[in-house]
């Protein structure tokens, strides 16, 4: 059985991947890749891993967590009507309808 640890980010080592990780990683996914693709996907997740190291770097106490960068409040439209009432005209266009409802076949017994 093959176990996989990745390097904590105060270990001092930078947190990089190389082509037979990346292969253990594909193995226990039991996703297929060739060795291109593995050389390719450990250069990607490398540059990935090392993006969440320098956004971790970042001192963020104090910062209030928000859901978006932006204050802005929603643009909503005013609540008014735009068009008419045509609900006769469409009950007249049904095949059946009753006191206003549409009626249906009957379909659970």
């Amino acid at each position: 059985m093959w176990y996989f640890r990745l390097p904590e980010a105060d270990e001092g080592i930078p947190m990089a991947l190389n082509r037979q990780e990346v292969s253990r990683i594909a193995h226990l996914a039991r996703l297929h890749i060739t060795e291109p693709e593995a050389a390719l996907y450990a250069e990607t997740l490398s540059r990935i891993l090392g993006l969440i190291e320098q956004m971790n770097a970042v001192d963020t106490a104090g910062v209030a967590p928000m859901a978006h960068p932006n204050e802005a409040g929603l643009r909503l439209r005013a609540d008014v009507v735009t068009e008419t009432d045509q609900r006769e005209k469409f009950l007249a266009l049904a095949p059946a309808a009753e006191a206003g409802l549409y009626l249906v076949p009957k379909v659970i017994e």
